[in-house]
């Protein structure tokens, strides 16, 4: 899949695909309906890979900008293109009739991905045409520096169109899993809400503090978690393997388990609560710094890994 590939949508999420594809040496087309977002897109990319030429994670800034151009008409943006990476609000309503409309300007073999979080393709994809070439492509953010993706065909989706798009995205160097049925929440935020379910608890009921849960993370979990999931971390945890694991540990986990009775406390005075704290330990001004300081940090890590591979 060599065609031109279309990014509609030109907010964060878009332009981190933008970047994706163009680092891969594809000719990205980026399209928005809003005027003002598209005319900031090409500055901002613009941005986003000088910071990575810094961090040593690009070569050469200036050829991936000039594979991507943006384009103020919807046609033009889809001409020719092998795929196209949607990228509009996370609304069932907005994303079924952005569709149905990119759907009048390209091919029938054209693959149509949704970066939706949470919305089955099966139900926007309900309106088309075709809907067997409709699928979920989901990122984690930014797709430009964290290179999962969840692939998550509908019932209906053509198999040689969910081949295609884990093979795209393994060329384009991000790491593709196949969620093989449509479950809310896909696999990702399914663990991440398990997880931050449990966190709530944990400082609702007054065992830990908001920050000491995310050390908790930083210090411990997450250092393994970075190069090896949760299934290999307790593979290597005990002398047998994973079985011996389950069989020492087991009885524990059952148990905290069976205590998980109540729903988790997502409720707003909760929240108020974590809100105060966390402004505490970060001003609500300083909000944008520390999110740049994170993708720095994400591009620090993303070239360890890679040398690492």
């Amino acid at each position: 899949m060599k065609q031109p590939i279309a990014v509609v949508g030109a907010g964060l999420i878009g332009r981190a695909w933008a970047v994706v594809f163009a680092r891969a040496g594809y000719e990205v087309r980026l399209y928005d309906a809003d005027a003002d977002v598209l005319q900031g897109a090409l500055d901002a990319i613009a941005a986003g890979l000088d910071a990575m030429l810094a961090e040593g994670v690009l070569d050469d800034a200036n050829a991936v900008l000039t594979r991507v151009t943006v384009q103020a008409d919807m046609a033009t943006a889809l001409r020719d293109v092998g795929y196209v990476q949607e990228c509009g609000p996370e609304n069932l309503a907005i994303k079924r009739e952005l569709l149905v409309a990119i759907e009048q300007h390209v091919s029938d073999s054209t693959v149509l991905a949704s970066s939706t979080s949470g919305i089955p393709a099966s139900e926007f994809g309900s309106g088309l045409q075709r809907p067997e070439r409709c699928l979920v492509a989901h990122p984690i953010n930014p797709p430009s520096l964290i290179p999962l993706v969840e692939v998550v065909p509908a019932p209906a989706t053509d198999q040689h169109c969910i081949d295609a798009t884990m093979q795209l995205m393994a060329d384009v160097g991000q790491q593709p899993i196949l969620v093989k049925q449509e479950v809310q929440g896909f696999v990702l935020n399914r663990l991440q809400g398990a997880l931050l379910n449990e966190a709530l608890r944990l400082y609702r009921d007054g065992v830990v503090s908001v920050d000491d849960l995310d050390k908790t993370l930083r210090y411990g979990l997450g250092w393994r978690w970075a190069f090896m999931g949760p299934m290999e971390t307790i593979d290597l945890n005990a002398p047998g393997g994973i079985a011996d694991y389950g069989h020492r540990y087991g009885p524990l986990y059952r148990d905290i388990d069976a205590q998980r009775r109540d729903p988790a406390p997502w409720h707003d005075a909760l929240l108020d609560q974590l809100q105060a704290e966390r402004r505490q330990l970060l001003p609500m001004s300083d909000l944008e710094a520390r999110q740049q300081w994170r993708d720095r940090r994400l591009m620090t890590l993303r070239r360890h890994l890679l040398e690492q591979s």
